[in-house]
């Protein structure tokens, strides 16, 4: 079994406690995000854990915790979001420069194909224009030559319950737009070479449009093939049937939550109201069974 920790919520940013407790337990609940009363024991035994697929923005607070996790015979893999976004839109992630610190920290100790650099999502507007993305990835990408081979991106799914949000981006100056196709092309052109020049493979994550001609492949976030090499394991190679068609990821578990995380990102596909969020890590209780208690969620 693989556990994603996770789609919906940064654990290693806010829940690391949790986490571990959860570790030594052996075991967590997961309610169903669409029916709270139903809820999954989910065992995190390490004889039933194939690998832990952490997705993160900000894995300092789980550092320390890492040789623990290795001690109890843990398999495990960072997809880490390195982005240069204004604070407008990334309202309380962690700096670029603290960013690239605790990348290159995790890379130094687990290795370069363990920890895979997410560019995502990407979202076109007057202040994040094609240019200005152009410019971030080059820069970024260069500072993560040697410390990964994988570079994933998407474009930013503009939902239904975070249209409104962006819209309120416009009181901040801040105007959502669409990329024009020549414009876009070029782009990705552009970082499927920064891409090469910098030792690493870049694919999209769960892209419906097919950019294999602007040399940009659909990619697995979670990865049969990735831990198949670096683990030498035989896992599962179905596709997730809980993800988006266009998601190419592998069955896994995930542990966490929605309307848990507090970064305030403007374009948050897993947080429909930031007050909840707040609200739900308020009651959030590391010795808990789940992430958030039943009635919260």
């Amino acid at each position: 079994m693989i556990i994603s920790a996770s789609r919906r919520t940064d654990v290693p940013a806010f829940y690391s406690d949790w986490f571990m407790k959860r570790i030594e337990a052996g075991h967590c609940d997961v309610p169903n995000p669409y029916n709270s009363k139903q809820v999954t024991k989910v065992s995190l035994k390490p004889e039933d854990v194939d690998v832990i697929v952490f997705w993160t923005r900000n894995a300092s607070p789980l550092l320390l915790r890492l040789e623990e996790l290795d001690r109890r015979g843990y398999r495990y893999t960072f997809l880490y979001t390195l982005m240069d976004n204004p604070r407008a839109i990334d309202p309380r992630c962690p700096t670029l420069e603290e960013g690239l610190a605790t990348f290159k920290n995790l890379s130094d100790r687990l290795g370069p194909e363990r920890v895979m650099w997410r560019y995502d999502p990407i979202l076109f507007s007057n202040v994040t224009t094609p240019e200005f993305h152009r410019k971030s990835y080059e820069a970024i990408s260069k500072r993560l030559r040697g410390y990964t081979n994988r570079s994933i991106i998407s474009v930013a799914n503009i939902y239904k319950k975070v249209r409104q949000r962006l819209k309120n981006l416009s009181e901040k100056g801040i105007e959502v737009m669409e990329c024009p196709e020549k414009t876009f092309g070029d782009l990705m052109r552009f970082m499927a070479s920064v891409a090469r020049e910098s030792g690493m493979v870049l694919s999209t994550c769960a892209q419906e449009r097919d950019l294999t001609v602007y040399g940009v492949f659909p990619g697995k976030c979670i990865d049969d093939d990735l831990i198949g090499m670096v683990f030498g394991l035989e896992v599962s190679h179905a596709k997730d049937p809980s993800q988006r068609k266009a998601c190419g990821c592998v069955t896994s578990k995930d542990i966490g939550m929605y309307d848990t995380c507090l970064y305030g990102c403007a374009y948050c596909y897993a947080t429909t109201s930031f007050d909840r969020a707040k609200e739900s890590y308020r009651k959030h209780d590391p010795e808990a069974p789940s992430l958030i208690a039943r009635s919260s969620s």
